[in-house]
């Protein structure tokens, strides 16, 4: 079996762990530092990539509450998934009590949290 080596990391960046996608390709995820307040989904996107990162998937979001949740406020977060059948939805979570929803309209204004992705 193969050792993980962890990525360095810049400060205020939190390792969240190893994915994988339907493929078998592999990735770090790492939480970079900073929470945007209340924005629009197309505005969080742009502000995630503005620090060089993107809104977390939906696996993403699930780790994360699972394993940091200290690290988000009890509140509502952007996911980088929009809903395959209503473009006008967003995959959003609940930091509070832990559930993922996906009737965010686009417009609506949520918290985001940026993540980078570094392949394995």
């Amino acid at each position: 079996m193969q050792q993980l080596t962890l990525p360095p990391l810049a400060e205020g960046e939190t390792y969240i762990g190893a994915i994988g996608d339907a493929s078998g390709n592999l990735h770090h995820v790492i939480l970079l530092p900073g929470d945007n307040d209340e924005a629009t989904h197309e505005a969080a996107l742009e502000w995630a990539k503005s620090i060089g990162g993107d809104l977390p998937t939906r696996i993403e979001q699930a780790m994360l509450w699972a394993n940091h949740r200290d690290l988000f406020q009890k509140d509502w977060y952007w996911s980088n998934e929009i809903h395959h059948r209503e473009s006008g939805w967003a995959w959003y979570q609940d930091f509070d009590i832990g559930g993922q929803n996906h009737h965010g309209y686009r417009s609506y204004g949520l918290r985001a949290r940026a993540v980078r992705r570094l392949p394995i």
